[in-house]
């Protein structure tokens, strides 16, 4: 489980093909701290696991080694990625550690892409204070999301601004512009969704509740 709130902004040292699947190299070394094999890391988003032993994780550069399978490559951006891109990177969090997102798995829903991006006011200094930027959003997860509710984009946990049929947009600070990838994002570049958990189960919970009982059928 992760919180959303991006550790730092890493970067990807190597991609290795192996079959329909790859094997990954990234370099961050705020995560590699106390990192163990098996230790889970979100890269943009998607939970995976390190599989360097002991001897093999890089303390001193700061490098882990993860693989991506076949179907996570399908649903998610990371196929898109290349020697020396960014990363937004997050370790799972503890057991009593503050949320200071919101609650994240890590399992992508879906793949939307940047449509636009304007500025917002200027500082003193002429530098934008925020941005706006709007998604697209599938409709196989639109109706989840609601205005003020949350949402994950490649990892960073956001506050719906406006949620629309189609697209969402959400409106970041200086912070999360300078500290992940989504300052640099240009339009049509894809990112990774994760819808809130939360409404998932209750959508589910309604779902059954509608549900005929058979034990009722069978007492009669």
């Amino acid at each position: 489980m992760f919180t959303g709130i991006i550790e730092e902004l890493g970067e990807v040292v190597s991609i290795e093909e192996i079959g329909d699947s790859s094997r990954i190299r990234l370099r961050g070394p705020v995560v590699c701290q106390g990192a163990h094999h098996g230790d889970s890391i979100a890269v943009n988003g998607v939970c995976l696991t390190v599989v360097d032993t002991p001897d093999q994780l890089a303390s001193e550069s700061g490098e882990f080694t993860a693989d991506v399978m076949a179907e996570t490559l399908h649903r998610s951006s990371l196929g898109a990625l290349r020697t020396g891109s960014p990363v937004n990177l997050e370790r799972a969090m503890a057991l009593g550690d503050r949320l200071g997102g919101h609650l994240v798995q890590g399992h992508v829903d879906a793949t939307g892409a940047l449509l636009s991006r304007e500025p917002g006011d200027l500082d003193a200094d002429g530098a934008t204070r925020w941005e706006v930027l709007r998604f697209s959003l599938p409709s196989s997860i639109s109706r989840y999301l609601v205005d003020k509710g949350s949402i994950t984009v490649d990892g960073v946990s956001l506050t719906v601004v406006e949620a629309a049929r189609d697209s969402f947009t959400v409106s970041l600070i200086p912070a999360t512009l300078a500290l992940t990838t989504l300052g640099a994002k240009a339009v049509g570049d894809p990112v990774n969704l994760e819808v809130d958990v939360l409404a998932k189960y209750v959508e589910r919970l309604l779902d059954t509740r509608a549900l005929p009982d058979p034990t009722l059928k069978e007492a009669s």
